[in-house]
Parts: C-alpha cells; sequence; structure tokens
C-alpha cells in the first residue's frame, strides 16, 4: 500500500463508521483504475504510432482505487473524512462482495426523499397553463 490508503479491511471499518456518523449530507463513492502509479511497477509506456494509447491494453492488470468521502465544505474542511484504498485485480470479486453488502447494510435506514412538493408545483403549473382534459371533453380511463 503507498502512503495514504488504508488496507481493504480498515478501508471497510472506516467506511462503515462514515455511514454511521453521517445524519445529514452527502457520502461520495468514486472508484478509478489506477494508471502507473509508484504501486504499479510497468512504468509509463511510451506511445507508439501503432499505439497511440498504450494504457489501452496493459500488460498485466491494473488495480483499482476506491474512494469515500462525505463531501464536506469548505467552511468545514476539519470535519472533513476521505479514505481511499487499493484493490488488486485478482482480490476484486470479494472486495465488491463485501462493499456492497457494507454499502446495502449503512444505505437501509436512509429516508426515501419527498417528492410531494415537486409534484404539487408541477400540477399547479399545468393548471395554470390549461394543461389536463380541456373544458366540455371527458377522459374515459379502461379497466
Amino acid at each position: 500500500m503507498s502512503k495514504g490508503h488504508l488496507s481493504n479491511d480498515d478501508f471497510f471499518q472506516k467506511l462503515t463508521q462514515l455511514f454511521g456518523s453521517s445524519t445529514h449530507g452527502s457520502i461520495y463513492l468514486s472508484q478509478k483504475r489506477m494508471v502507473y502509479g509508484e504501486n504499479v511497477n510497468t512504468g509509463t509506456p511510451e506511445s507508439t504510432p501503432s499505439q497511440p494509447f498504450p494504457d489501452l491494453s496493459p500488460s498485466q492488470p491494473l488495480p483499482l482505487i476506491i474512494r469515500a468521502s462525505n463531501g464536506k465544505s469548505k467552511e468545514k474542511r476539519d470535519k472533513k473524512v476521505k479514505l481511499s484504498t487499493i484493490v488488486e485485480s485478482d482480490a476484486l470479486e470479494g472486495f465488491f462482495a463485501r462493499y456492497a453488502d457494507v454499502c446495502k447494510t449503512s444505505m437501509s435506514g436512509l429516508k426515501k426523499r419527498d417528492r410531494s412538493k415537486q409534484k404539487e408545483k408541477m400540477k399547479a403549473k399545468k393548471r395554470k397553463q390549461g394543461g389536463g382534459a380541456a373544458a366540455g371533453t371527458v377522459e374515459v380511463k379502461k379497466s
């Protein structure tokens, strides 16, 4: 592991704590393929005319970097939490099974977004524009 990245077990432990401590706001989850960083021994290859994008067909499978953040703004930087871990290609299946379990159990307590205000605004807008059934017509619904 490079400096700043957690082990996979520590990442899951901290991610569970992050979901538990967040009562308001957002949690951002992202994943990205690592390309020729300090953990990859391939180095940056030279591009050739026959292969202008050498990272499209690497000589070995590249690891993924998984990140999580609570998305605190600049004013609340001291409370911002940033987590990351590196997952090797041979451990991806087991990692994602556990990752899905952590996310499912942690997100089960979330409230659904209240969209009733948006629906009322749309209905009022349609009434104002004269939407819906025109005067003198009858709507027929088939059952």
